[in-house]
């Protein structure tokens, strides 16, 4: 009889272990999407129409990630105090796997940003960014 009095506590305990179990994991999710980050292919491009690459990695094993949904993209001067002068961003195929190229009319030479959103699939969150490049006459 003594052994079903402890039953409940059993109980009880094995529901809080369970709970925070899952808390964890739940947090460990969120921050997965930190773990990736976009970077320039070449941090300058020639004044004109450019076409500007960039790779989109896991950053603890350096792999290049694939089919990543890029949803926001803006390229402007914010480098050289100019954030209302920005220009148009079209996204162009790519061969290489996690490459992503777009193409821009770089009107002006000096410091560009480029600011990024992307879904990877499979993680929740979003990968944001803001990489600076250079135009070169």
């Amino acid at each position: 009889m003594r052994m079903y009095a402890f039953a409940p506590a059993l109980r009880a305990g094995l529901i809080a272990v369970s709970l925070t179990g899952s808390a964890t994991i739940a947090r460990a999710e969120v921050a997965e999407i930190n773990d990736y980050e976009f970077q320039l292919v070449d941090e300058t491009v020639k004044k004109g129409d450019a076409v500007i690459s960039i790779r989109l990695v896991h950053k603890r094993d350096g792999k290049p990630v694939p089919h990543a949904v890029i949803f926001a993209k803006r390229l402007d001067m914010a480098p050289d105090g100019m954030e209302t002068m920005k220009t148009s961003i079209e996204a162009m195929p790519s061969t290489e796997p996690g490459v992503y190229k777009f193409k821009a009319a770089i009107t002006m030479e000096g410091g560009w940003q480029l600011s990024l959103g992307a879904k990877v699939q499979g993680e929740t969150g979003t990968v944001e960014s803001k990489l600076l490049l250079k135009a070169t006459p």
